[in-house]
């Protein structure tokens, strides 16, 4: 679900994640934004107000996105090491599939304001609640090893987060397979023993 609802906001939308993708936020006006798709660019301000509104709009959906792909994956009953293997597939998935939209959101979060830089940042708290739980409790119950899980945390997550960076390559592409790799190396991080 996102936050705009017309067809128009969606098309700039997709457009603008094209442009910040390739050009980077910095480099794209919305004069370029508009040409794209051939529109004036005041054609696109009773949709977003300014672009770091359409920045905006997109970072917060694509952050609610990665949240509900891993809070739909996670099943509480299920062993620790079955629910980071289903969260962290399903976070390296999305950062491939969405490869284009996870680099925006992920790389352009400085040129946001500092209210919808506190907006996003509290999605992202949350969705790296859901892996610092699991570690947490896989280690309080035996489960897994870990000399620190928030270290843990941070490691699968900088390597979820940094597949956006360079999927496809020509080794791999498809995200259903990089998500399964990744998830084993997961489990490898925590179920080694501790030496």
């Amino acid at each position: 679900m996102t936050t705009r609802e017309s067809a128009a906001a969606q098309r700039i939308r997709d457009a603008a994640i094209v442009s910040f993708a390739q050009l980077g936020y910095a480099g794209t006006s919305t004069r370029q934004i508009a040409a794209s798709l051939k529109m004036s660019a005041a054609a696109m301000y009773p949709h977003f107000r300014s672009k770091e509104d359409l920045l905006y709009s997109i970072a917060l959906d694509g952050h609610r996105s990665v949240y509900e792909a891993l809070r739909e994956v996670d099943d509480p009953s299920d062993p620790y090491a079955v629910r980071l293997e289903n969260v962290v597939s399903a976070f390296a998935r999305w950062q491939a599939e969405h490869h284009e939209l996870a680099k925006v959101v992920q790389y352009e979060l400085g040129a946001l304001t500092a209210d919808h830089y506190r907006s996003i940042s509290a999605v992202r708290r949350k969705t790296t609640a859901i892996l610092a739980t699991i570690v947490a409790g896989g280690v309080a119950a035996g489960e897994f090893a870990a000399d620190d899980p928030d270290d843990v945390v941070l490691a699968i997550s900088s390597l979820c987060v940094d597949v956006c960076r360079w999927f496809p390559s020509r080794d791999r592409r498809d995200p259903g397979t990089l998500g399964t790799a990744y998830a084993r190396m997961a489990l490898r991080m925590v179920l080694a023993r501790q030496r």
